[in-house]
């Protein structure tokens, strides 16, 4: 505890000759003078440390006795302070850090959103934005309560939303509305075709008349499940009752074949770039751009932009709204340049394997595939022959639908 207060209140070793030291002692008791450290030096030198308001008081008294006292160090928060002193740079620098600190504190510099899944963060921030929860907005005047209430009106997806804040943070919850079933509407009737060609494999029937059988090959437009339904008589009667019309509804699984094709130029056009370049520095301040131009000179129409930015962070990684960055513009022009057959082939292949997928769906599977690539004088085309198992159903509603 006492050297927390000697070091907030400061510190003065002293060396004190005289003829007599051991008077020094029993008159520092007798005039208050606070001491410690106490120790004898060569030559009858007495050092003894005091506190800095008293260090002058201490001369004195080596003076009335015939003696001097010599300062040997000072220790403490007040001489640390003082050093300072003339540095006007930096108390310049710490009034704004305090000042941003009580000002900056009172606005929102960090909006943090958590519980979306459907709706985008940037969307949700977006909207938040329009009813002043965003980026620079004062926290004493936010009304949170009106901007939950404005959010619920306008997102139609949203069941609940909580807005807090938390010093420069502002915290947004908000929770999903759960999404209905599809309701089929039963009143449009039509077929299920085949969507693509192929041997069917598993046929489930919910509602309509089976036109097929497992096993059976079917074409593209082929009636699956026909929506027209004949009712039959009863037992032992010749004459039916009729037809009657549904929405045909069932599963079609099938082993189907695909056929893709594309195809490449074998020249293209690269960049080359021409050893002109420009920067230009730029920073952005609660969302507001500043550009400061750097060199300049560049007047081509074709340039590349590449653009470094440096963000400021909170110490857990919470990114602020200050970023400071540069932009560097290249010139180029395009030159003619031949093609790589082998790594353009490859090029093609993944597309086209990537295309099949995405026909097929998250319920289709490729079995096995089949690739021919052809040289022509300007073009590589690429053709894809693949087996698949796909569910291949299409429903069909008939044009006399009212």
């Amino acid at each position: 505890m006492g050297k927390t207060i000697n070091f907030f209140r400061g510190s003065v070793t002293l060396d004190i000759t005289a003829p007599f030291p051991e008077r020094v002692l029993n008159l520092c008791a007798q005039r208050g003078i606070l001491f410690w450290g106490v120790a004898w030096l060569e030559g009858g030198v007495l050092r003894l440390t005091v506190p800095r308001r008293q260090a002058a008081a201490l001369r004195r008294l080596a003076e009335d006795i015939g003696g001097r006292a010599e300062e040997q160090g000072r220790r403490g928060l007040p001489d640390f302070l003082l050093k300072f002193k003339r540095r006007y740079a930096l108390w310049v620098g710490l009034a704004l850090s305090v000042l941003a600190v009580t000002v900056l504190s009172q606005f929102v510099l960090v909006v943090e959103v958590t519980g979306n899944e459907r709706i985008t963060t940037a969307e949700l921030r977006t909207a938040l934005a329009r009813y002043g929860v965003g980026v620079g907005a004062f926290g004493l005047t936010l009304d949170t309560a009106k901007a939950e209430q404005q959010m619920l009106v306008e997102l139609k997806e949203l069941s609940w939303i909580g807005i807090n804040l938390y010093g420069i943070r502002a915290k947004v919850q908000v929770r999903e509305r759960t999404a209905p079933p599809e309701v089929v509407d039963r009143t449009v009737t039509g077929d299920i075709v085949a969507e693509a060609p192929g041997v069917i494999t598993d046929l489930s029937v919910y509602m309509g008349d089976r036109k097929c059988a497992e096993g059976q090959p079917v074409a593209e437009g082929d009636v699956l499940i026909s929506g027209s339904v004949l009712l039959e008589g009863p037992l032992y009667s010749e004459q039916d009752v009729g037809w009657m019309e549904v929405r045909a509804q069932g599963v079609i699984e099938a082993d189907t074949w695909r056929t893709l094709s594309a195809a490449i130029p074998l020249t293209a056009q690269v960049k080359r770039c021409t050893g002109e370049t420009e920067w230009r520095l730029f920073a952005e301040v609660l969302g507001r751009r500043v550009d400061f131009f750097g060199n300049s000179g560049i007047y081509a129409e074709q340039y590349d932009k590449i653009s470094e930015t440096w963000t400021a962070a909170l110490p857990d990684g919470t990114a602020l709204p200050l970023t400071v960055g540069r932009q560097i513009l290249r010139a180029y022009t395009l030159e003619e340049v031949s093609v790589d057959v082998e790594q353009a082939d490859a090029m093609v292949r993944d597309q086209l394997l990537r295309r099949l997928e995405g026909l097929l769906g998250e319920d289709g599977t490729v079995l096995s595939t089949e690739y021919t690539s052809v040289v022509g004088e300007d073009v590589l085309t690429v053709t894809l022959r693949a087996a698949c198992h796909e569910e291949i159903g299409r429903f069909v509603p008939y044009e006399t639908n009212k």
